[in-house]
């Protein structure tokens, strides 16, 4: 009756049980929180049923904070495993737990905060700078939400229930298939990859849709701030990539569930084939993290050097050629498989080639800053970093395009590293910078600039000290997932060094965390940005702070790139108008119900419990059917509303 699902199904570990104890404890003391202020009614009401984009942006960023601290634990667990285990000791870690680690931080950082960061600053900004009241689809901007949700949770789950999987982040056959890992750990990875994917999938059709469909009068493609060009090439790549990912973690399942075959090379099928479907996904997924970040950077750069951003136009072709190339270098991923020297010399002129327009961004950053009237804030604090850690990781890329490079290095710490300084560097940086600075549009007061530079110079410092030694580690021959090894090696040193390093950027993680709780407290001192050079250039300034919930009592008109910014220069002020009833949806539970029914549906395939799966599968499509059939779902905000609402602010 419940399948595979026992009382020996719960962990034996005493780490894994303590981190789901700790979650579970965490989660419960919120709950109390909640009834004891008698707020619960309000959380519901307002935020966890709400359609409103600001506030589904914010819940992407309170899940990400939360996945992100989970994914530096797991890397301090494997820092502290390699620094110690080294000759007759073995560490603390067992190897099968080790590799469980190893392969929960992959999928927890790319999914869950990669993902979530980039979802999150969408739905913060884009309604805003496009000048729209909404999103395309409320409804399905709320699902997606949800099932990304879900799909931490079902990670979050294993910790306490199972175990996870322990063939890396990408799963590989046949460490993947049932005759070598007959476990619940692959099927708690298929389904939590899976049911996010699908929520960034649909997630990634509203956005486009949003920008292509919704954008204010006047403002065309060319008008549009870098920052909307950036999420509009991230959503191209998310609709066609991620359709990739679902089926291939489709056909591993049949592999899994019903012996299908698709990947087990000793009944016809073809490993490798899963290997190219995946990267296929894989690498156009690098940079539908990056390229948010590439936008967040180019309104940074502008704002706090008080000049146009240099080169729009070159920006955007960029944008566009980085989009176009995405698609033909993940073979770069397996140079070692043995296609050929023809098939080896295209995929690495490729991706030789991709750096160009990446680099022409480089330079298009620098040029907006010469002479120009730069001011150091945190945001452009994490600007520099970036600059410098995405650099050397964009070098060493272009390094390994060369496949006898790669041959040498391939699956070694020099690959992680550089995968790293791309992705910390650059996405988890862009991230940090965005939400600095965008902060007070939202929320009406700044963070603490001295703790956000202590933040900052923790994180740099400790990510070179963690990363840098892994670029020697692996030309000395490291492997990745390794957790132990000899004294001969002479290794010792340099991962206590990169422990050292993930220790510094914890201390930055403490560091972000006071700042927000001291801002909070000092709120009031930093309400007024009269004069300060945090103002921004684009239309989201041009509302207030933070925006009321339907963004624009007038639809705003746009003739030129960085209205805001000419507005205040040229000291013009838009005429008034009259208000008018505005359209809006009606908050509704039902991407949280359906999002419930995902999550018993997947739980359920994971343990085999097919009864209780096919409730679940049910249970969305009854929920999905009567949203569907439901004629209430919007409402007017009528002008004397607006007019009440305007006042008040």
């Amino acid at each position: 009756m419940f399948g595979k699902l026992g009382l020996d199904s719960f962990t034996r570990n005493p780490i894994e049980f303590g981190a789901g104890i700790s979650m579970v404890m965490a989660a419960l003391a919120a709950i109390s929180f909640l009834f004891y202020f008698k707020r619960w009614k309000w959380l519901g009401k307002e935020w966890l049923t709400s359609l409103d984009p600001k506030k589904i942006g914010v819940m992407y960023v309170v899940v990400t904070a939360i996945m992100l601290f989970k994914g530096l634990i797991d890397a301090v667990m494997m820092r502290a495993q390699q620094a110690v285990s080294v000759g007759d000791s073995y560490g603390y870690l067992a190897s099968d737990h080790f590799q469980q680690i190893f392969s929960a931080h992959g999928a927890t950082m790319i999914f869950f905060v990669g993902m979530g960061v980039v979802f999150g600053m969408m739905n913060l900004i884009i309604p805003l700078q496009i000048g729209a009241r909404d999103v395309a689809f409320p409804f399905l901007n709320s699902l997606g939400f949800w099932l990304f949700a879900v799909g931490a949770l079902l990670l979050n789950i294993s910790l306490i229930i199972g175990e996870f999987s322990g063939a890396g982040w990408l799963g590989y056959p046949p460490l993947t298939s049932m005759e070598y890992n007959p476990g619940v750990g692959v099927d708690y990875w298929i389904w939590t990859l899976q049911v996010a994917g699908v929520g960034s999938l649909i997630s990634g059709i509203n956005f486009l849709v949003t920008i292509l469909k919704m954008r204010c009068p006047g403002m065309t493609l060319m008008k549009m701030p870098i920052f909307v060009w950036s999420c509009l090439c991230c959503l191209i790549l998310i609709i066609f990539a991620f359709p990739i990912l679902t089926a291939t973690l489709a056909m591993l399942s049949l592999d899994r569930f019903l012996g299908m075959h698709f990947f087990s090379a000793s009944f016809g099928g073809n490993p490798m084939m899963f290997v190219n479907l995946i990267w296929a996904w894989g690498h156009p997924e690098v940079y539908i993290l990056i390229f948010p970040a590439f936008g967040i950077f180019s309104e940074i750069v502008a704002t706090f050097s008080r000049k146009y951003l240099f080169g729009y136009v070159s920006m955007v072709w960029a944008l566009a050629a980085i989009t176009a190339l995405s698609f033909i270098v993940w073979l770069h991923h397996f140079f070692t498989m043995g296609s050929g020297a023809s098939v080896n010399a295209f995929f690495g002129i490729m991706t030789m080639l991709i750096a160009v327009p990446t680099g022409v961004k480089m330079f298009n950053w620098i040029f907006t800053m010469v002479r120009g009237k730069v001011y150091l804030a945190t945001p452009m604090l994490w600007f520099l970093g970036f600059a410098s850690n995405f650099t050397i990781g964009g070098m060493t890329g272009v390094l390994m395009s060369v496949p006898a490079v790669d041959f040498q290095v391939h699956n070694s710490l020099f690959l992680i590293a550089h995968f790293h300084s791309v992705i910390i560097g650059g996405v988890l940086f862009g991230f940090f910078a965005g939400f600095t600075y965008w902060f007070p549009k939202f929320f009406g007061f700044k963070l603490n600039e001295k703790l956000g530079r202590y933040a900052f110079w923790y994180w740099m410092i400790g990510f070179l000290a963690a990363f840098m030694p892994l670029y020697v580690l692996g030309l000395m021959g490291a492997t990745r997932r390794l957790d132990h090894y000899d004294h001969a090696s002479g290794w010792q040193p340099l991962y206590v060094l990169a422990a050292v390093g993930v220790l510094l950027i914890m201390i930055g993680v403490a560091f972000q965390v006071l700042q927000i709780i001291i801002s909070i407290r000092d709120r009031k001192k930093n309400l007024d940005t009269t004069g300060d050079p945090w103002d921004g250039r684009t239309l989201e300034w041009s509302t207030t702070s933070p925006p009321p919930f339907y963004n624009f009592a007038i639809t705003p008109e746009v003739n030129e790139r960085d209205p805001f910014w000419i507005k205040k220069q040229s000291g013009r002020e838009q005429a008034k108008k009259e208000y008018k009833d505005i359209h809006m949806p009606k908050n509704t539970p039902m991407g949280l119900f359906i999002a419930g029914c995902a999550l018993i549906f997947s739980f359920s395939m994971i343990w085999q419990i097919f009864w209780l799966a096919g409730v679940g599968a049910l249970g969305a499509l009854v929920l999905l059917i009567i949203h569907l059939s439901d004629d209430d779902t919007d409402y007017y905000v009528t002008v004397s509303e607006i007019e009440q609402i305007e006042n008040r602010i």
